[in-house]
């Protein structure tokens, strides 16, 4: 008998890649990444629930699902554009790999759930849940992503420090001294 605890983990476990996959530098790669993140979710949840899963039902299914490739990619082509792009386009794309994510993991588990393999799926039936669950994911995301404000501050803040050590407006001493600081206070 499959464990809500165990699927549950396996999800909010990929969420968390995945957000991490969308906030690769480089566009277009951030989207084969959380595609790999997603894939692994689901041989997770197949062998979670004894269902016969393959690399080719997989991708089949991921693929059915990620309707919003369209935004995604607009995201992750944003980070093409400077810094500021780098920015907006990675919390976008992390925004929406996460909540992506966690929509398949909840159209999976329903699915597998009901007794249901990777080669027998109601497109019409997953693209709803997952639209729905898509909407959940998001805020799943929001809350995640506040709770990991303080990580992302004082990451932040070390590349700051990293370019001041650069230009010699901090000395190795201090940016060692702060960057021990910052990495004591998560």
């Amino acid at each position: 008998m499959v464990k809500v605890a165990e699927t549950d983990e396996i999800v909010q476990r990929h969420v968390l890649c995945s957000m991490g996959a969308g906030l690769m530098p480089v566009p277009l790669f951030d989207i084969a990444a959380v595609t790999v993140v997603q894939m692994d979710m689901l041989k997770q949840l197949a062998e979670a629930y004894d269902v016969d899963y393959s690399g080719s039902s997989g991708k089949g299914f991921v693929s059915a699902l990620t309707g919003s490739t369209v935004a995604r990619i607009g995201a992750s082509l944003v980070k093409a554009v400077s810094v500021v792009g780098t920015v907006i386009g990675g919390i976008s794309m992390s925004v929406l790999s996460g909540a992506s994510t966690y929509a398949i993991g909840q159209v999976a588990i329903t699915h597998f759930g009901s007794a249901g393999g990777l080669k027998d799926v109601d497109l019409d039936w997953a693209r709803r849940v997952d639209g729905e669950a898509f909407e959940k994911g998001k805020k799943l995301v929001a809350d995640l992503e506040a709770k990991r404000k303080p990580a992302r501050d004082a990451y932040e803040s070390l590349e700051k420090l990293g370019r001041l050590k650069e230009q010699g407006v901090v000395t190795e001493e201090e940016f060692e001294a702060q960057k021990r600081r910052l990495l004591d206070s998560l």
